[in-house]
Parts: structure tokens; C-alpha cells; sequence
């Protein structure tokens, strides 16, 4: 069934995407802080234009401020604008006819660094960090309003998303790997969830068709991926020889502080994301769809987003 929904932060790389897979299905809005027209959506608006957007079935919030690696970003603004735009977009639609309230918050949300076996939703929050905090801050407002009852909210956590058109520590791995430089963090053993942008339409497109029960998701692909095997697949991708090195931990940490100093590309920061174990649980997510595993594999969603670095 057709149904009108309204996306902000459509300009972005999860909105770009998820335009692609919804545009053949449903009418789409656009709300973002420019209104360039975008093809498959019938009108982008801007923030101050919230009374000039017609009536809609469902609310997709994507806009935020991602987590900025180089710390280059004022704390104020993330709370400006992750918990600030998301509490004027969750007012607007508590006003309206919209039954669905879909927020992208982040596993960010629920914890900077994952100490047990892997990341569940029943964990108590503690984020570190204004990224995280305001994010929780967010899901903390959504959380305590008194909907009607025919509302519904979906507060999904993602892990890091990838896909046509991903930019960040992805695409400087491949441009390293590209270049035939060495992957000199063999010696880091680690396990990381990712989410494939597939993954992430796919879990849209049952929202806004089926009645899911309404809550707090973690998103994320089934099976976690090593920083390793992630170069071992940018090699396969490109055609090129496998080139990791086996330097000692603590030589490469000296470094990474020197690079918080001198602001380099490795920089402590660049290092814990590029190394962490952190292993996101998408069970209840699957539960609540009623299925068994997500419909991309991690690995054929990695490969999928490492060819379109070639066009």
C-alpha cells in the first residue's frame, strides 16, 4: 500500500539511499537545512517550513550530526541539532495525522565501548561523549511524551552504515589499500558490527508495510567483521595482493598520540574506531520481523559497497 512519508535529512547518505528503495512504492517529502529538489521525492522543505508540509503517513528522522572523528566539532552542536531538530520534528508530529515516528539514533547511544560479549538493548545507557549523549537525550524526550494511541515510534540503533555513496573510515581504508600501502594494524584483534544500507531499507519498508511493534532496535548485520578481514576484502575487491603488517600494539599507540598532537590522519580516535571490538545483537530486531537473518549477509553487503567505491 502507498503510503506518504516524509524523511528528514534527505540529503544525506541514508536518505540518498533510502530514496533509491522507497521512491517506487510511496510518496516522499523531503525536510533538510537546503531544499534542492531530488529526484523520486515530490518536495523537499526546509526547517522553518514545517506548517507548508502537507499531511503524511510516517515521519523517517535521519537528520542529525554525525560523530565527528577529528573532534573539530563544538559539543553545543550536537545537542543543537541531534536532540534539538529531533525534539521539533517529534513535537510537529505529535500534531499531525502521521501514525509512525521513525528516529535513527545510534549504538552510540548505549555505550562508546562494549565490554560484555556483544550489545543488547536491555544494557543500561551510558554514553560518552556529546555524540552519544545527545543522541540519548533524544531518545529520552521521544520516550517520555504521552502518544494517542494510534502513534507509533521506532527509535532504531544502528551500527556504522555502509553503502553506495559512504564516506569516512571505510573509504580511507580502501584509498590506502588502493594506493598499495601496508595495513600495519595486523597485530589488533577485533570483532565489529557494521549494517549494511540494504539491511537498513529492507527494515524501513517492513515499518512503514507491516504493524511492528512499536520500540527501541538495534540495527545491525548479522555477523561481525574484523578491521582485517575488511583489508583481506579490499584487496579481493581491487585485484590487489593482501599487505598487512604485524607491528608491535604499543608502537602503534605511541604513534596514534603523536597524531592527536601533530593532527594526523592516525590519530588515537581514527585508531580505537579502525580497532575496537564492538558486537552489536540484532535478535530482537529479527524477532519483531519475524525472521531468522537479515536478507544481506555482512559480507555480501561489504562486498557490495567496496565495488561501488570503483565508479
Amino acid at each position: 500500500m502507498n503510503k506518504t512519508v516524509l524523511i528528514t535529512g534527505i540529503h544525506g547518505f541514508v536518505g540518498s539511499n533510502l530514496i533509491a528503495g522507497l521512491k517506487s512504492q510511496h510518496t516522499l517529502y523531503g525536510l533538510d537545512i537546503i531544499s534542492p529538489q531530488v529526484e523520486g521525492v515530490i518536495k523537499t522543505f526546509e526547517w522553518d517550513e514545517l506548517n507548508k508540509i502537507p499531511s503524511v503517513d510516517l515521519i523517517i528522522h535521519l537528520a542529525g550530526k554525525a560523530h565527528d572523528t577529528k573532534k573539530q566539532t563544538n559539543s553545543q552542536e550536537y545537542f543543537d541539532i541531534n536532540t534539538g531538530l529531533t525534539k521539533k520534528i517529534f513535537d510537529w508530529f505529535i500534531t499531525t495525522n502521521a501514525k509512525k515516528f521513525i528516529f535513527f539514533s545510534s549504538v552510540k547511544a548505549v555505550a562508546d565501548q562494549v565490554e560484555a560479549e556483544f550489545l543488547t538493548e536491555d544494557m543500561i545507557p551510558n554514553p560518552k561523549g556529546p555524540y552519544g549523549e545527545s543522541k540519548m537525550l533524544a531518545e529520552k524526550y521521544i520516550l517520555k511524551k504521552k502518544l494517542p494511541g494510534d502513534k507509533k515510534t521506532y527509535i532504531l540503533r544502528p551500527c556504522m552504515i555502509h553503502g553506495s555513496g559512504n564516506r569516512g573510515n571505510l573509504n580511507l581504508l580502501y584509498k590506502l589499500v588502493q594506493k598499495g600501502f601496508p595495513w600495519p594494524l595486523g597485530l589488533f584483534n577485533n570483532s565489529r558490527s557494521f549494517t549494511s544500507i540494504d539491511n537498513v531499507s529492507f527494515v524501513i519498508s517492513e515499518i512503514i508495510g507491516r504493524d511492528i511493534a512499536p520500540g527501541i532496535y538495534q540495527l545491525a548485520d548479522d555477523d561481525a567483521l574484523s578491521t582485517n578481514e575488511l583489508i583481506q576484502l579490499m584487496a579481493i575487491s581491487q585485484n590487489k595482493k593482501t599487505k598487512i603488517w604485524l607491528v608491535p600494539v604499543r608502537l602503534i599507540k605511541a604513534l596514534s598520540l603523536v597524531g592527536d598532537f601533530l593532527h594526523l590522519p592516525l590519530n588515537s580516535e581514527r585508531l580505537k574506531k579502525l580497532t575496537e571490538t564492538y558486537v552489536v545483537s540484532n535478535q530482537k530486531l529479527k524477532i519483531a520481523l519475524g525472521i531468522d537473518k537479515m536478507p544481506i549477509s555482512a559480507l555480501e553487503g561489504m562486498r557490495k559497497t567496496l565495488d561501488s567505491f570503483k565508479k
